[in-house]
């Protein structure tokens, strides 16, 4: 009995760490135009690769010219 306490207490002081990192954490967006930029050509990439790379098109046709892999202007 006194094990499933200390596991929910564990669990607990966890689940109060990842609250209070949380909202430690600033949400502010990026103040310079650079990181704004930064930000927007990430978000683009990202859409593109969920459209690239869905199930959708990986199972249901061969990769062409004009997949996103091969119009990538800087590879990671």
């Amino acid at each position: 009995m006194v094990s499933v306490m200390v596991l929910f207490g564990i669990f607990g002081a966890l689940g109060v760490l990842m609250i209070v990192t949380l909202l430690r954490r600033n949400g502010a967006r990026t103040e310079s135009a650079e990181g704004l930029l930064l930000e927007q050509q990430a978000a683009r990439q990202a859409q593109q690769d969920r459209v690239s790379f869905g199930a959708a098109a990986v199972h249901n046709s061969m990769p062409t010219a004009s997949d996103t892999y091969s119009r990538r202007e800087t590879r990671p």
